[in-house]
């Protein structure tokens, strides 16, 4: 699970790892434990009272060696953001990951080999880059890609516009290829470079938390102002 969404609590791991109705907690503590000694996994900072767990480089290497995994050779352990204080968003989007697999997939652990966080989204070209919270990528026929962005309600309303637009900005990149002195023609950026099996632009979805229920629909009548007329579909 660690491998997959590179920081978790023992109460989220245990949601994951237990069957419906028990509590794994303890089993899970001593779990982490063991791996901690060998320096497999480590905690550098807490939720709350909860401390917040991530695998090593030395963790990950053994994920990879044991070939558990897809190989994801510039994923981070999590622990410089725990370190620089976001550790309650990176568990919110944890959070968001296991709410998605358990209601939309109908709780099939074996999608969370399928969710990365923190993929980047760049174009030199233009200067565009941004990191998508998660992505789903279920390898179905249809390639079904999910794009995640979270507001643990601390970002400003024209921020999390502005975040949605570039993913606009990022579907609307179109490249020029041909042979110098032709006609040639154009392509999206992301269909030949990142999506390549999708036919469309991913569905992006934006997931406001960590406010009353009341000023959530506030926040989210506001997005849905501040970005209408986009063309991707959120």
């Amino acid at each position: 699970m660690l491998g997959c969404v590179r920081i978790g609590t023992v109460r989220q791991m245990a949601q994951v790892i237990t069957g419906e109705g028990s509590d794994g907690r303890s089993y899970v503590r001593r779990a982490m434990v063991e791996l901690d000694a060998p320096g497999l996994a480590e905690t550098n900072g807490k939720d709350g009272k909860h401390p917040i767990w991530n695998l090593t480089p030395a963790g990950q290497k053994a994920l990879a060696d044991g070939n558990e995994l897809p190989p994801r050779p510039k994923a981070g352990t999590g622990a410089k953001a725990v370190s620089a204080g976001l550790g309650p968003h990176a568990v919110a989007v944890t959070d968001t990951i296991l709410a998605y697999t358990k209601t939309v997939l109908g709780g099939r652990r074996e999608y969370l080999t399928d969710w990365q966080v923190e993929v980047n989204h760049a174009i030199k070209e233009t200067g565009l880059s941004s990191n998508t919270d998660a992505v789903l990528a279920v390898p179905t026929k249809t390639s079904e890609v999910r794009l995640f962005e979270l507001d643990n309600g601390t970002m400003s309303q024209a921020r999390l516009a502005k975040e949605v637009w570039d993913y606009e900005r990022y579907a609307g990149h179109r490249v020029w290829e041909g042979a110098r002195g032709t006609i040639g023609g154009t392509y999206p950026f992301w269909q030949r470079h990142r999506y390549t099996r999708s036919t469309t632009f991913p569905r992006l979805h934006v997931v406001l938390a960590g406010k009353a229920e009341h000023l959530l629909d506030n926040r989210l009548q506001a997005l849905s102002t501040a970005v209408r007329g986009i063309t991707i579909a959120v």
